[in-house]
């Protein structure tokens, strides 16, 4: 067995705690609201801003042995620069001040899951970071298309205040591959059992924010003038 088919068997009981988080099944069956979908993107907004930051750290800190993974972890950097605005941009779509969006605060799961992060890099273990890769990355490809045709379907919103659900749906199935042949070089048991942790201790985390969400975001409506 690879060790990304360990990864996957290893944490399918924690992926199936995030999963039944009730507004991922509200969504699945179109029973959402677009106050639900704008809160959603608000903590998307304040989690995927910290990526590329999150990337350059764990870059830095790999040791000269894993200088391949640094190479990967660049290449990481390039895909995801810019990616916090294109949720800006959806959520001005959905009729929202995005500036206001931007200069909020979190929920407070969403705050802890990113220092979660950033403790895991800076005082455990750089390798830790590919857990939160893992969780997020998969949960996106398995359901981001679903859960935007869906959103898409029971609030009548058009399809471009959804560029960051649809991109990374099914069409960054790539990303997925790459992710697990890097996985499968890691053979040291230590980073193993770190990325596992990791992993589980993560779909907790994401999870406990889709747990937070309610319709009460508090993001201002646009005037119609703008």
């Amino acid at each position: 067995m690879t060790f990304f088919e360990t990864l996957v068997n290893e944490t399918e009981q924690a992926r199936s705690g995030l999963l039944s988080a009730p507004i991922i099944e509200r969504c699945l069956s179109k029973d959402v609201s677009i106050d639900d979908y704008v809160g959603f993107l608000v903590q998307a907004y304040h989690h995927v801003k910290h990526t590329v930051p999150l990337l350059m750290a764990v870059g830095s800190r790999l040791p000269d042995d894993k200088e391949w993974l640094r190479e990967a972890v660049a290449e990481y950097i390039e895909e995801e620069i810019g990616h916090q605005e294109w949720i800006l941009n959806d959520i001005e779509n959905c009729g929202y001040d995005k500036e206001w969006v931007r200069n909020s605060r979190p929920h407070p799961a969403t705050e802890l899951m990113v220092a979660y992060a950033y403790d895991t890099i800076q005082r455990i273990d750089p390798m830790g970071f590919f857990g939160m890769v893992y969780v997020l990355e998969g949960t996106s490809v398995n359901l981001a298309d679903q859960v935007a045709d869906a959103v898409r379907g029971a609030i009548g919103l058009p399809k471009k205040a959804f560029s960051y659900l649809y991109s990374h749906g099914s069409l960054d199935q790539d990303h997925v591959k790459f992710f697990e042949q890097l996985m499968d070089r890691i053979d040291d048991e230590g980073d193993q059992k770190q990325i596992v942790h990791s992993c589980k201790m993560f779909y907790q985390l994401y999870g406990d924010i889709f747990r937070s969400l309610s319709s009460g975001h508090g993001v201002p409506k646009l005037s119609k003038a703008a």
